[in-house]
């Protein structure tokens, strides 16, 4: 059983290779993974399936987690349906095909992660915290964006990647000031923040 459990995310990581599909690396689930062990955590929001691999490596991470995870591309949204299948974790890993700004969610969730548009992370943010359990945590991946934030803005030569960084150094800046939330910002993987409720 994890012979086949290790094959098949190893599929999954190749799939993603071949099909440039920007996935979480290794260090960054581990983190997550950690931290879901210590908050006790029983039901996740996850805005960006992608795939479907951070959602599985959750899920296996714990027999009791429940994860409702949303993807607007309509094939990554389907190759995410069929490996959830493949490990056979649909009752406990729920799909949304839309786009996130259009779903409305009554429930609460102790993690919210935030690993879709860059460009959209403070959209996300206000939409989904009043989802956010009182002792739960936001985590927001990739906001080194590939080492552009760190860099100087008349560096960066594409206009595009320039104005995304913009977005994130604003995102970064709205934490960091946040009167209502704490966040902590770590060096993991391509950059991650976790942000809770101030008490």
């Amino acid at each position: 059983m994890v012979e086949k459990t290790y094959n098949e995310i190893k599929t999954i990581k190749e799939y993603a290779l071949v099909n440039k599909v920007p996935i979480m690396v290794d260090d960054s689930i581990d983190f997550i993974i950690s931290k879901i062990h210590q908050k006790r955590v029983k039901k996740v929001l996850e805005i960006g399936t992608a795939i479907g691999y951070s959602a599985i490596m959750m899920a296996l991470s714990s027999p009791n987690l429940i994860v409702t995870s949303i993807e607007k591309d309509k094939d990554r949204y389907l190759e995410a349906v069929k490996n959830i299948k493949k490990f056979e974790l649909e009752d406990r890993i729920t799909l949304i095909y839309n786009d996130a700004l259009d779903v409305l969610l009554k429930e609460k969730y102790d993690l919210i992660l935030i690993d879709a548009a860059k460009s959209k992370n403070l959209d996300f943010f206000n939409k989904f915290e009043k989802n956010l359990e009182p002792n739960g945590i936001i985590i927001t991946d990739n906001l080194s964006f590939h080492g552009y934030v760190e860099q100087e803005p008349s560096q960066i030569q594409n206009r595009n990647i320039r104005a995304l960084v913009r977005k994130i150094r604003n995102y970064i800046d709205f934490l960091e000031n946040n009167i209502k939330y704490k966040t902590t910002f770590y060096e993991i993987g391509d950059g991650l923040s976790v942000t809770e409720k101030r008490m």
